[in-house]
């Protein structure tokens, strides 16, 4: 399951107005992990950017003189999110000007909600805390997401704390840093170094779960999904496994 949490910054907030993205940035998740495999573009929009816009980003049209058009990283771009689930805060926003541009681009292009899934976290977090603010860092305080770098908006910054949080908001993994235990130190210092498992252990003992536990699993799957609103990465993964019996908690010892 390839996931990516995108955002983007732009000049204005209609681009009826002939408003363009000035940055994009993306976080991949596969099987709600991190693969680090992220993308991140400052874009020149051929036109100034509003003084507000400037007041919530700080980029610059002086900043943007020497970057890449759009059209220069369109082909990259769409090849890195085809066919995944787009997560997206306020997704009519960033939908609207992604659109807007590859209509400029060309008009005969596929529009993104055609070549990507996309879920709206804003929807979302309304559906979790009605009547309350729902914005990033309102979100980042409920969920106790660290948010301290974010003194101006950045797109790149921006998907990495979305990622955080909805990872917290759908009730798995509660941190991009989870599976950092599995690496360790080798003699050089090199951190990426893959953990080895002794070849010589004997076979672990399988054992499946009881019909006790299962019903336990399924009314935690319920909880779930009443939680983060119908979205349950383990009900999607046992739909896509028909026939599968989860294992017991002592199967890991």
């Amino acid at each position: 399951m390839r996931q990516i949490v995108l955002d983007t910054e732009t000049t204005g907030l209609e681009p009826k107005e002939g408003h363009r993205i000035i940055e994009i940035g993306c976080v991949e998740l596969v099987q709600r992990r991190p693969t680090g495999n992220n993308y991140h573009q400052y874009l020149q929009p051929d036109r100034e950017i509003d003084s507000g816009a400037v007041d919530v980003h700080g980029i610059t049209n002086e900043f943007l003189a020497d970057k890449p058009r759009f059209a220069d990283i369109a082909e990259g771009f769409l090849a890195y999110i085809e066919g995944a689930e787009l997560i997206i805060h306020n997704a009519p926003f960033d939908v609207a000007f992604i659109n807007h541009e590859l209509q400029l681009l060309d008009e005969g292009l596929s529009l993104l909600e055609e070549r990507c899934s996309i879920i709206d976290t804003l929807a979302m977090a309304r559906r979790l805390h009605p009547g309350q603010r729902n914005n990033l860092d309102a979100l980042c305080k409920r969920y106790q997401v660290d948010n301290s770098q974010r003194d101006l908006h950045g797109a790149l910054l921006d998907a990495e704390i979305l990622a955080d949080l909805y990872l917290r908001m759908t009730g798995g993994q509660t941190s991009l840093e989870l599976g950092q235990e599995e690496l360790q130190t080798d003699r050089k210092g090199d951190s990426t170094a893959p953990r080895r498992v002794a070849q010589e252990r004997p076979p672990l003992r399988i054992i499946r779960a009881s019909e006790e536990e299962l019903q336990r699993h399924a009314k935690r799957l319920e909880e779930i999904a009443k939680t983060s609103g119908g979205v349950s990465i383990w009900e999607r993964l046992e739909a896509s496994n028909p026939g599968t019996t989860p294992l017991s908690s002592r199967e890991k010892y």
